[in-house]
């Protein structure tokens, strides 16, 4: 195979993987304009259209489809053998894609991003935060991060979190306005902010629990979102009382006092947050590199250590 020809190949996988050709551009180091010549090339070359273009997207055609699903796996063998050898050297490079939920990336990855470079300069994190469950194999992910019972079937998962708290909150002023529920029935008569799920637009029915009691209750008010911080923030502002993990920003408030629990006694626990990728033979090692950063295992700690002597 002459380079241009694995160049031209390397470009088409790309695109289909990014669904787009900006963002395909910005991942190779071309501008889109020699990311177009390249893919017409190849299309050229083979004689058939590949990908199948309008202003808002790109996905492969029935052609490009049978290409990508014979040469993608052998890409991604190379850029493991590649990880792998780089390893065998002390130090990685490569790009590590993963979608995650986005409690999990503001209280997990972001606050490691900076100790995770500092060992690893060479490795691009392309990190989506996507609350509707994407499918990560479809979606081309090294990996996700999910709540546990929301992991899709035949993947390797590793714990990040003990299960997670879900608290109902409102600020002082709310509840010394309209007063404290003091069961879930009475959250019909406050206002509440609701919670959009992602996946199919519904509104989140908030989850009681006590002894072996469990409610589902549909709640109204005056905000619907689905972004943590615009549902804490309503309840800051006193519109209401919202429901929320309390590792997600809410038990430093309440520590503080901004925020009041209520229904305490109703409280009910989710299952942690947990990575999770292809139930494959090999790990790849940048996969297993930031699964150590996440967990602070002492292996990263040593590679770490060992960066900041040199």
């Amino acid at each position: 195979m002459r380079g241009s020809d694995f160049a031209e190949l390397k470009a088409f996988v790309a695109v289909v993987e990014r669904r787009s050709f900006a963002r395909a551009a910005e991942h190779l180091g071309l501008s889109p304009s020699a990311l177009s010549q390249t893919i017409r090339q190849l299309e050229g070359r083979i004689g058939a259209r590949l990908l199948n273009r309008t202003t808002r997207s790109v996905a492969p055609s029935a052609s490009g489809e049978l290409l990508y699903r014979r040469i993608a796996p052998l890409f991604r063998e190379m850029a493991v053998a590649v990880a792998e050898a780089s390893e065998a050297t002390g130090r990685m490079s490569g790009t590590l894609r993963i979608n995650t939920l986005g409690i999990a990336a503001r209280t997990i990855i972001a606050p490691r991003l900076s100790r995770f470079h500092q060992v690893h300069p060479d490795v691009v994190l392309d990190i989506v935060v996507d609350d509707a469950l994407a499918d990560i194999v479809t979606g081309r992910f090294d990996a996700g991060i999910r709540v546990g019972g929301q992991l899709e079937k035949d993947m390797v998962a590793v714990r990040l979190t003990p299960d997670l708290d879900m608290v109902a909150v409102a600020s002082p002023d709310y509840l010394a306005r309209r007063g404290t529920p003091r069961s879930p029935a009475e959250l019909h008569g406050h206002a509440c902010v609701n919670w959009r799920l992602q996946m199919d637009g519904r509104h989140y029915r908030w989850e009681f629990k006590k002894g072996r009691q469990r409610l589902e209750v549909a709640v109204d008010g005056p905000v619907v979102t689905n972004h943590a911080d615009i549902g804490i923030a309503a309840a800051l502002n006193g519109l209401g009382i919202a429901y929320h993990f309390e590792r997600d920003g809410v038990g430093e408030l309440l520590a503080q006092g901004r925020l009041v629990q209520v229904l305490a006694d109703w409280s009910i626990s989710r299952p942690g947050l947990f990575l999770y990728y292809p139930n494959r033979q090999h790990r790849p090692a940048l996969l297993g590199a930031f699964t150590d950063c996440l967990l602070d295992r002492k292996p990263f700690d040593r590679l770490q250590a060992s960066t900041k002597a040199s």
